[in-house]
């Protein structure tokens, strides 16, 4: 990562970044390295974190996670991946249903369920074609889960490509092994 980017700690936060992380830094109980280095824009980090937030509402559990796992596999984004494998695990959906899912591969995922390997396909679709020509994989996700879903799963992806794009280009490490990593105790 460039030196030329500071790192801020908590208490050095815009009070309104404050505000949206501190349940985040309380739970984790440190201050990921991700934070640290986008405070500097305090305007645009309290906004992608109420577009987070927001998601979460929009989304049941299982797509949020299944979305953030996709995206972060596809765009090699270790630090965002390990977390949500975590959080996954924490919200129940066991570890074979973590690796179907990290495999990127919905037609040899039993462990999905159809609508869930709809929308997977349809991320899938939207990154390795750029958002182009994914109106037949749109359609299947319009059918299993509706429209404001499918709306909000896009939205999702924007939100996972812009976390993995800024991580990526600085290089930053994951903040917590993967689960599936066993030489870790």
């Amino acid at each position: 990562m460039s030196a030329r980017i500071e790192r801020l700690g908590f208490e050095q936060l815009a009070p309104g970044v404050q505000y949206v992380l501190r349940s985040k830094y309380e739970r984790l109980g440190y201050l990921g390295e991700f934070f640290q280095v986008t405070g500097v824009q305090p305007v645009v980090l309290t906004s992608f974190m109420e577009m987070t937030d927001a998601l979460k509402v929009a989304l049941p559990e299982h797509l949020t996670e299944l979305g953030a796992l996709t995206v972060a596999t596809l765009m090699e984004n270790r630090y965002e991946l390990h977390q949500h494998e975590r959080l996954s695990k924490r919200l129940g959906f066991g570890e074979a249903w973590i690796a179907a899912v990290e495999q990127a591969d919905p037609d040899v995922a039993p462990e999905l369920s159809d609508a869930e390997r709809d929308v997977q396909r349809l991320i899938i679709a939207m990154l390795r074609r750029r958002g182009k020509d994914v109106q037949a994989e749109l359609d299947k996700t319009i059918e299993a889960i509706g429209a404001e879903q499918a709306i909000a799963v896009m939205f999702l992806v924007g939100r996972y490509v812009t976390h993995a794009l800024i991580v990526n280009s600085l290089d930053l490490q994951p903040p917590v092994p993967s689960i599936f990593d066993r030489t870790v105790k």
